[in-house]
């Protein structure tokens, strides 16, 4: 069996798959939240385009590029985009430049790691 990329394992619980541990914990928090009216409108991986998909000057497509977050939430008036992640993949250049452009292309939205 191919060991994860971030050593991370998988769970699933009552038919969800989570990508860790730490995500299954914070989503359980966020859905505690939720009850007590502190959060509203909770989703889980949401997908936001980062970069649409292009043709270059040469005819050839270039694929786009999007953001999955793990969690998107109401708090108060504002919308919050969270992301579980691992001190390891903190430091991942692909999820690096990918919040970088999130957080440019989605400057009304509150970005925030966990």
């Amino acid at each position: 069996m191919r060991q994860n990329k971030y050593r991370n394992k998988k769970i699933v619980v009552d038919g969800i798959k989570y990508d860790s541990k730490k995500e299954y914990r914070r989503s359980s928090q966020l859905e505690l939240l939720q009850k007590c009216g502190e959060i509203r409108n909770l989703e889980r991986q949401v997908k936001f385009s980062l970069l649409s998909t292009f043709k270059d000057n040469q005819g050839n497509t270039e694929r786009g590029v999007n953001y999955i977050a793990d969690f998107v939430y109401q708090e108060g008036k504002y919308k919050i985009v969270e992301d579980v992640k691992s001190v390891i993949t903190k430091k991942d250049s692909t999820y690096i430049i990918k919040r970088k452009l999130f957080k440019i292309t989605y400057p009304e939205v509150i970005f925030r790691e966990s």
